[in-house]
């Protein structure tokens, strides 16, 4: 389940270091639901997209009350958990339990729309209605791990995104794909937003000031204080960072002392940092500006 949760959007090559990490330190449901948010928060930083982290806790704290600590087998219960989608819930079920049920991740629904040569968008209702239809179909009457594990390594090493190996393909009679490589279909991208992110800087007695957020993106990480107007036009630092359609330059620009320091406002000792759930952005301008101070 966790494994699952971290693979949301994110490659297994950067999940794996932080997946042992977790494991050694929350390696069963009761220790995640016992754990505090900061401290989960502390252990994702650096795989994005932090709602993933909160909802895998809920989930967790929700297994300890309901199902004793240990997460049921049954897929509806499994889909009732905060956070498990219908792709998660079958994951889990089928490569946990071995259950005889359909998931469709980004290697399955490339098999499948060209198998079935679906010209519906992939990312429109009506396309993943007819991808998890065609999913279902196929499925044996039990072995679900083989099953889901074999279409998913088939569409990774023959059934590629580019090149797909169609000469050698062993299903290729039952294909109806006419040109595979134009599959799956997908809604056009939405347009990329510029957002600036002007920050300050202000060290003090071995201390940095920090913001935490309260927000659905960010909520309970820290960052660096909003700041409305710099001081200079050359910022300390500079990054360009993705957030889903949006492209995001932060600037971190030096800031006097506010009059009055208080929340979301706060002094956090620098010794801290490391352990600190930071922003992964803010992590990387703070890293780079101590390590240019003390040099």
């Amino acid at each position: 389940m966790v494994s699952e949760f971290m693979l949301q959007q994110t490659q297994v090559a950067t999940v794996i270091p932080y997946f042992e990490r977790w494991m050694k330190r929350l390696p069963t449901f009761a220790a995640l639901a016992a754990a505090s948010e900061e401290e989960v928060l502390s252990l994702w930083q650096g795989l994005g997209y932090y709602s993933r982290a909160r909802r895998l806790h809920q989930a967790a704290s929700k297994v300890c009350e309901h199902f004793g600590g240990s997460l049921p087998q049954e897929l509806e219960l499994i889909a009732s958990l905060p956070g498990v989608g219908r792709y998660t819930a079958g994951a889990i079920a089928s490569f946990a339990f071995d259950l005889p049920v359909p998931t469709v991740d980004g290697n399955i629904a490339r098999v499948l729309s060209r198998l079935v040569n679906l010209q519906k968008p992939i990312d429109s209702a009506e396309g993943q209605a007819e991808l998890w239809e065609t999913a279902l179909a196929l499925l044996p009457p039990r072995g679900g791990r083989l099953h889901n594990s074999a279409i998913m390594e088939f569409g990774a090493l023959l059934c590629t995104v580019r090149n797909p190996q169609c000469l050698i393909c062993p299903i290729q009679r039952h294909c109806a794909a006419t040109e595979p490589e134009t599959l799956p279909v997908k809604r056009p991208r939405p347009q990329v937003i510029a957002i600036d992110e002007g920050c300050g800087w202000l060290i003090e007695k071995g201390r940095i000031l920090l913001e935490q957020q309260k927000g659905p993106r960010w909520r309970g990480l820290w960052k660096l204080p909003k700041l409305a107007q710099p001081a200079s036009d050359e910022p300390l630092f500079r990054s360009v960072y993705p957030f889903t359609n949006h492209r995001v330059t932060l600037r971190v620009h030096p800031m006097d002392l506010p009059r009055r320091v208080e929340p979301p406002l706060a002094w956090l000792a620098l010794s801290a940092i490391p352990d600190l759930p930071l922003a992964a952005p803010h992590r990387r301008a703070i890293v780079h500006l101590l390590r240019q101070s003390a040099s």
